[in-house]
């Protein structure tokens, strides 16, 4: 069965047009794993006194609907696949009616805390949680592809409020970001995130931004050119 909480958006949710943000949406998902975590003891804290965290790789999150400020929402999160290092889980939220709003596909690395590396997942790490079966989705790669012509954009410092409690940018914050440069008015159906490093405070970003067929990358890149994250934006049919 997966973990669910129900919630309605709150104003502070809502973008411009009245309607949750995608933003937002990654939001609720991570929460929502969280508190699954949480609730079987396998939250952050505890974790961090196995001196061990899990970190997101890559988001493909689909939205049918944007839900209004004020609906009740049901958000869900589905392990699927728990091996080696890696981690799989499906998300879905749905109307209180069961209309579905929007659904993903997450990869996650299960690491050590002090190096950085990634480590096999052990008995203690696996208690509580039941796997569920993998979502009837469209699954597409991890990796994304950069356009061939991308456009600089204003480099800027990472900031204290980029950041989480692992003192790393956090990963909504890049989608946060990414979004900022899309053109008013624009409207997408899908988001890819990929993560390739991680962020500190005073680093430098430097974003770039490109179109290729019916979709618009940015990629936050470091001073030599090699990306923290990517994110892909699918234009809406």
């Amino acid at each position: 069965m997966p973990y669910t909480f129900e919630s309605r958006v709150r104003f502070s949710e809502a973008g411009e047009n009245g309607r949750l943000t995608l933003p937002g949406i990654l939001d609720y998902f991570q929460d929502c794993c969280t508190f699954q975590a949480d609730s079987i003891n396998q939250g952050q804290q505890e974790l961090a006194k196995r001196n061990r965290v899990w970190v997101l790789s890559a988001w493909q999150i689909d939205v049918a609907r944007f839900p209004e400020h004020g609906e009740s929402i049901v958000t869900a999160t589905y392990p699927y696949k728990l091996h080696g290092f890696i981690g799989l889980r499906n998300f879905t939220m749905d109307t209180k009616d069961g209309e579905r709003l929007a659904w993903a596909n997450s990869f996650w690395t299960f690491l050590n805390l002090s190096t950085g590396i990634p480590e096999k997942l052990r008995e203690e790490d696996l208690e509580g949680y039941v796997l569920d079966e993998k979502l009837d989705m469209e699954y597409l790669p991890r990796k994304i592809a950069l356009p061939k012509d991308m456009q600089e954009c204003e480099p800027f410092e990472v900031q204290k409020h980029h950041l989480d409690a692992n003192h790393h940018v956090n990963n909504g914050q890049y989608v946060h970001i990414a979004a900022d440069y899309l053109p008013d008015g624009y409207t997408f159906s899908r988001l890819r995130a990929e993560y390739r490093q991680q962020g500190r405070l005073g680093d430098l970003f430097c974003p770039v931004i490109g179109r290729e067929d019916n979709r618009t990358v940015v990629a936050i890149l470091d001073k030599k050119g090699d990306p923290y994250a990517v994110a892909e934006f699918t234009d809406r049919a």
